[in-house]
């Protein structure tokens, strides 16, 4: 060959070297039961010989199979590899593993834009069927992938805003009983839910409704801190603690939709001198790792991201569509940020 390229062996090389036909080597390397195994041997011994490798993409698209997922993370325009929500990164790499253990590889796109915008991977044959993940407050991306649902598509959605679409959430209404009580088993008497209701983000909704219900339950009145839109969940947070001690409510714990607003309204607390947790407890959701690290740690309640990402790639899998729709459990970790 020109420049010296080493020609790459073939199947008939394989077969001229262990001397039988093509075909032969062909389902002696499909593992076919029809082949005797010292034929199998011997073809494994001249594949291997000759650095031969069945090409296996080739193989599975004529049983009509990719061997392959994709996985779209939606992100915001101005998101960086850096602020991206770092619970996306640990529910993708527990669906990669997922994946891989079912024998899959996966395929990951980065979406922001609405000219980037792209979820026809089965219809072209490269991926036997798509999961999507990210935030919700793309409202564009979303609107994208759910003009373009249809029954022949096999897609599962992590935490979708539309009901319609065949989701995969926490079980959040249960993260909204656990929060009110632990809180109230450490001694708070008004926790008070932090967040934004009636947005594309259904599971902080969600986890308002588990509280409130867990507090009327207990005889109280449910307080919500709103929060608005900011640049980040973090401010978000902030901004809606700030309010809080502005208008000298008396509450004396926070349960914040996420991590990152928890985070963000112990920076305001600890700027107005409110010590976290002995004035006041503070706890998210998610289970960051930042929150691990934080002064005091952060109490949360998270899904295991392991169970998360397996329960994606089996609604993507099941043909019976019953494993779509379906609550993943939550669970307590407690830290210092509510061991008043």
């Amino acid at each position: 060959m020109s420049g010296g390229q080493k020609r790459r062996p073939t199947s008939f090389d394989v077969a001229e070297l262990a001397g039988v036909s093509q075909p032969t080597v062909s389902r002696a390397l499909s593992g076919s039961p029809a082949i005797a195994e010292a034929t199998r041997r011997k073809v494994i011994a001249a594949a291997e010989a000759l650095g031969y490798f069945v090409d296996e993409r080739a193989a599975r698209l004529r049983r009509g199979s990719t061997g392959t997922l994709a996985v779209v993370v939606i992100c915001r325009e101005d998101d960086s590899a850096a602020t991206i929500n770092p619970f996306a990164y640990a529910l993708l790499g527990s669906v990669c593993v997922a994946a891989s253990q079912r024998g899959l590889e996966t395929l990951v796109s980065f979406q922001a834009r609405g000219e980037a915008f792209f979820g026809h991977y089965q219809e072209q044959g490269r991926a036997d069927g798509l999961i999507v993940i990210g935030t919700t407050t793309n409202e564009a991306a979303w609107e994208y992938f759910r003009a373009i649902e249809g029954p022949d598509r096999r897609v599962a959605y992590w935490g979708s805003p539309f009901d319609d679409l065949d989701w995969v959430r926490s079980d959040n209404h249960a993260a909204g009983h656990l929060a009110v009580e632990h809180l109230l088993a450490q001694g708070y008497r008004r926790p008070c839910f932090l967040g934004a209701l009636n947005t594309p983000q259904v599971q902080f909704t969600e986890r308002y409704e588990g509280y409130a219900a867990a507090m009327r339950e207990a005889g109280l009145e449910p307080c919500l801190a709103p929060t608005v839109k900011a640049a980040s969940r973090e401010e978000e947070g902030r901004r809606a603690a700030r309010r809080l001690i502005e208008r000298g409510e008396e509450v004396d714990a926070v349960f914040a939709a996420c991590d990152a607003m928890a985070l963000g309204a112990m920076e305001a607390f600890a700027d107005a001198d409110i010590a976290v947790p002995h004035q006041i407890g503070v706890m998210g959701f998610d289970d960051l790792l930042a929150g691990r690290f934080s002064r005091p740690s952060l109490t949360s309640i998270a899904p295991d991201p392991a169970e998360a990402g397996a329960a994606l790639v089996e609604a993507v899998l099941d043909q019976a569509g019953t494993k779509a729709r379906r609550r993943v459990p939550v669970r307590l970790i407690a830290r210092g940020s509510t061991a008043r």
